[in-house]
């Protein structure tokens, strides 16, 4: 592995890239290691959604309405938009395709939070969740992240969601449409080289989909990256104390990983 994740000070990696169909490992790195993920515990919530609709529980038709308790700014659009009421298709849109914090307050009080931590555990996925709507400031009591996870569990959900093993085929497509939507290639998708605006089906041999999350102290970038004849799927994690300057640094590892999978992928370097 050309990766050295554990060049950088203070930072502390969890990373792992896996042919999806071989299982042969392209990098590893402490995939075991629970570090924050900021917004990326949001896929938690997406995939519940989709259980209930493939249940019959829920549809992707019924409406939302945004209260004014879950209106936040910065990450998002529907904050800048002046439609309170959505359907839950386009409220999960937004999340997929810009991390929507509002978007993510709404669809968590009609899902339930409770509901999608219940959901993750039953997937198997004991090191991992959404811990919190986006709050902010954090109130005394509340959790310190919003949600957490390992390496290793975000590149088995990205495997088992490319495999079609947990929705329906319908779903399983409506999932990966959303986060194929997704602009932020700032970090280990920086490497293909993609429109952020427009990335979904293959542009150069390359189709991604992926779900970054972004806090001062974080920076995390899981998905999967697929050519013609093979898929790879991958997270990298970083988490660093307040105080140390490693930005920087990071994103330059991430995009190493990425240049990584470019190479396994035998596509010529970006």
């Amino acid at each position: 592995m050309s990766v050295d994740f554990g060049s950088l000070d203070g930072v502390r990696f969890s990373a792992l890239a896996v042919d999806v169909d071989s299982g042969a490992e392209l990098f590893s790195h402490q995939p075991g290691l629970a570090l924050d993920t900021a917004s990326v515990g949001k896929i938690f919530l997406l995939h519940r959604l989709l259980t209930e609709v493939d249940a019959g529980t829920r549809s992707l038709e019924d409406r939302a309405i945004r209260r004014p308790v879950e209106w936040m700014d910065n990450s998002g659009l529907w904050y800048l938009l002046q439609q309170d009421s959505l359907s839950l298709y386009d409220v999960a849109a937004l999340i997929g395709a810009v991390s929507d914090n509002a978007a993510t307050n709404t669809l968590a009080r009609v899902v339930g939070l409770d509901t999608v931590q219940q959901h993750t555990k039953a997937l198997g996925y004991l090191d991992s969740g959404l811990d919190d709507v986006v709050r902010w400031p954090l109130p005394p009591g509340a959790p310190r992240t919003l949600s957490h996870s390992t390496a290793a569990d975000l590149v088995r959900f990205v495997r088992r969601t490319a495999m079609g093993e947990d929705l329906s085929a319908s779903s399983t497509d409506t999932l990966q449409r959303w986060l194929g939507a997704g602009m932020d290639l700032s970090m280990v998708a920086s490497a293909f080289n993609l429109d952020p605006l427009a990335h979904y089906y293959f542009d150069r041999d390359v189709w991604l989909w992926n779900k970054t999350g972004t806090i001062s102290t974080v920076r995390a970038d899981m998905g999967l990256v697929m050519t013609p004849t093979r898929r790879v799927a991958y997270a990298v994690l970083a988490e660093w104390e307040r105080g140390v300057d490693a930005r920087d640094g990071v994103l330059a590892l991430m995009r190493a990983a990425g240049e990584e999978i470019r190479s396994e992928l035998g596509l010529a370097s970006a």
